[in-house]
């Protein structure tokens, strides 16, 4: 069964060959209507259920949209019409599931729920988002990273401030692609020490500094995300707010990396918190380009899942 859970579980040559295939329908869809589904209808007559316990705009709509470009059909069901675990075991829901689709998605909480959905499911699952990975947001920043600058191999990347989910995936891809990565953030808030000593096991460079002027100094590539999650209450949000603000990705600190250095954040962005109207808006900011990436991205993952 071809699950995507993790980046560090796909081999590098396959991450790669999904990286090839999502920068060729991506070009294959150039000056194409976006309502205008692709040449290759590769999930014509599948049915590919998408899981949201936790909302979202971006993998809700790139997924949906990815699989009707291809020529499939969704089911999408929120954290209140599936209660995975409530009442029926997550086991169960993904026998059932199993005998009505063809692939699921799963944007979910507990990272046991992703692992718990895959292990019982007969069809491939793919993880949209747990609390402790986000690996299709990394496959497109990777893939708009060299869209702009080239192999990302040998390059360093510096991500800006809490070690979250999307920090861990970035970690799990600098063992895979060969990248240097840097983490620069409070000490309390640095990435857990499984995903550093997986990526550094993996023959990764991973420094982990808590000045964010020396970690971005030469960087090629700055990433910064939200301080806050959506469910953090106020007492959280106003601590973090108070330990991340020296770690703003402003002008003065992007002065800092190489000149060419690009800007990535995974949206939705607090502007003029984790980040300036100035830097997200300016010339080395692909914050969109990763955004319509996650859809090229996924697209190619599904077809890998499904061996189309």
């Amino acid at each position: 069964m071809r699950h995507f859970l993790d980046i560090h579980n796909v081999e590098p040559g396959v991450l790669r060959g999904i990286l090839d295939q999502a920068k060729a329908m991506k070009d294959s869809r150039a000056g194409r209507p976006k309502g205008v589904e692709d040449d290759v209808q590769a999930l014509a007559g599948r049915m590919v259920a998408l899981l949201f316990e936790k909302p979202s705009t971006r993998t809700r709509v790139s997924f949906d949209v990815g699989v009707r470009q291809l020529g499939g059909k969704t089911l999408i069901l929120s954290g209140n019409e599936i209660q995975l675990g409530h009442g029926e075991t997550i086991a169960d829901t993904a026998r059932v599931l199993s005998r009505y689709v063809d692939l699921v998605m799963i944007r979910t909480f507990a990272e046991e729920s992703l692992l718990e959905l895959a292990s019982h499911a007969t069809v491939p699952v793919i993880n949209g988002l747990t609390n402790r990975t986000h690996p299709c947001q990394v496959m497109a920043d990777v893939m708009t990273f060299e869209e702009h600058r080239g192999p990302i191999s040998g390059k360093k990347v510096v991500w800006v401030g809490d070690g979250n989910n999307v920090c861990a995936s970035f970690l799990h891809a600098a063992g895979q692609f060969g990248f240097e990565m840097v983490v620069t953030g409070p000490e309390d808030l640095h990435p857990e020490a499984e995903f550093v000593d997986l990526a550094r096991a993996s023959g990764a460079s991973v420094e982990l500094d808590s000045d964010p002027v020396k970690a971005v100094s030469g960087a090629d590539l700055v990433v910064a995300d939200t301080w806050v999650s959506m469910h953090d209450s106020p007492a959280i949000k106003e601590r973090r707010w108070t330990q991340l603000e020296p770690y703003q990705v402003n002008a003065e600190l992007m002065a800092h990396a190489k000149s060419d250095a690009l800007f990535m954040h995974c949206l939705p962005a607090h502007r003029g918190e984790e980040a300036t109207d100035e830097v997200m808006d300016g010339p080395n900011s692909v914050i969109f380009d990763e955004a319509e990436n996650r859809l090229h991205v996924q697209k190619a993952i599904m077809r890998w899942c499904l061996e189309l």
